[in-house]
C-alpha cells in the first residue's frame, strides 16, 4: 500500500502540471461538449434561397463577420435571401467547396471549425482565391505557371526594409508554456524571410506584442469563448497578437487542444502582411482543428516574398 507522503507527493505533481497548462477554460467545457459560439450554424443544414428560419440572422452577422456580407445588408432578417446566397457561394469557392449557395452538410461543417479571428475578405477588397500566376523557381521540372492563393491586406501594408529586424514582447498574462512555442514560431519565418525577430529587452518599446484575452478586451473584436475564434492579429504595422484565453492550448499535440505553435505560425503570418490562402495545407488557411499541427506551405512562402520582393 502506497504511504501517505507519497501519496501526497502524486497529487502535488498532478495539480502542478494543471496549473502549468496554458489553458484558461473553464473545466467544465471540453470541446466534444456543444458549446462552440458557431454551434448555431449546426440546425441550419439544408436551407436554400427562398427560406425563412429562425437563425438565418446570426448566419447573416456570422458572414458579415468575416467578410462576406456587407454592413449594408440587412442582418436583422431571417430571410434566405439573393445577397446571402452569394456570400455562400463565395464562402464555399474560398473554401474549395461546392459553390451551391445552399447550406449543405459540408459547408455547414467548415463554417463550424474553429478560426482566426481576421476576415477572409477586407472591405471588399481581398479574396483568398486571388488566383495569382506565380512563376516556378528555376529548378522546377514542370512547365508553366502554378497558380498561388496567397492574399494580402488592402492597400498591401509591409514593413519598411529598415526595419526587417522586429523586437517582440509577451504582455502581462501570458502563460510562460507559451512563450518557447510562439519563439519557434518567429524563428520559423525568420529561416524562410529577411526578418529577424528577437525579444525585446527590458525598458524598450516592441514592434510586436503577444498577449492572452479573454471576450471583449479593448480592440474592437471581441473573442467569444472556448471554440469559435481562436486568435487574432493585425497587418502591418500595428503589432498586436492576440490569444483567445478560453481556449484549450497545448505545447504539444494534444488531443482536444489547439497548437501554441501553428496558430502562432498564422498570426506572425498576418503580422508581416499576409491574409487568407485558401490552399488548405497553407498555415495562413483560416481554420484549424484540436489536435492538428501545421508548418509553412510553399504558398505561404511565395506570398511573403511577393509582398517584400515586388
Amino acid at each position: 500500500m502506497a504511504s501517505k507522503s507519497h501519496l501526497c507527493l502524486l497529487a502535488c505533481t498532478l495539480l502542478f502540471i494543471l496549473l502549468s497548462l496554458p489553458s484558461h477554460a473553464n473545466s467544465s467545457e471540453t470541446h466534444n461538449q456543444k458549446t462552440s459560439p458557431f454551434e448555431f450554424l449546426e440546425h441550419l443544414k439544408g436551407f436554400q434561397n427562398g427560406d425563412k428560419v429562425p437563425g438565418i440572422q446570426d448566419l447573416k452577422k456570422y458572414l458579415g463577420r468575416f467578410g462576406y456580407l456587407s454592413s449594408n445588408n440587412n442582418q436583422t432578417t431571417d430571410d434566405f435571401d439573393d445577397q446571402l446566397a452569394s456570400a455562400i457561394k463565395t464562402y464555399q469557392l474560398n473554401y474549395n467547396l461546392k459553390t451551391t449557395g445552399i447550406l449543405d452538410a459540408q459547408t455547414v461543417s467548415n463554417m463550424m471549425m474553429p478560426r482566426c479571428g481576421v476576415p477572409d475578405i477586407i472591405n471588399g477588397t481581398s479574396s483568398m482565391r486571388s488566383g495569382k500566376q506565380s512563376h516556378p523557381p528555376p529548378h522546377h521540372h514542370h512547365k508553366g505557371h502554378t497558380v498561388a492563393h496567397y492574399t494580402f491586406f488592402p492597400g498591401k501594408p509591409k514593413w519598411p526594409a529598415s526595419k526587417y529586424h522586429l523586437t517582440y514582447a509577451f504582455l502581462r498574462g501570458t502563460p510562460t508554456a507559451a512563450k518557447g512555442p510562439v519563439a519557434r514560431a518567429f524563428n520559423t519565418w525568420a529561416a524562410h524571410t529577411q526578418f529577424k525577430f528577437s525579444q525585446a529587452r527590458r525598458n524598450q518599446k516592441p514592434d510586436l506584442t503577444v498577449s492572452f484575452h479573454r471576450r471583449s478586451h479593448g480592440d474592437g473584436h471581441p473573442f467569444d469563448g472556448p471554440g469559435g475564434i481562436l486568435a487574432h492579429s493585425f497587418a502591418p504595422k500595428d503589432g498586436r497578437f492576440h490569444y483567445d484565453a478560453d481556449e484549450k492550448w497545448s505545447v504539444g499535440v494534444v488531443r482536444g487542444a489547439f497548437h501554441l505553435e501553428t496558430v502562432a505560425l498564422h498570426e506572425i503570418g498576418h503580422l508581416l502582411g499576409l491574409g487568407h490562402s485558401s490552399v488548405r495545407r497553407a498555415i495562413m488557411y483560416p481554420t484549424i482543428s484540436s489536435g492538428e499541427t501545421k508548418g509553412l506551405n510553399r504558398d505561404d512562402i511565395q506570398g511573403i516574398k511577393a509582398l517584400y520582393h515586388a
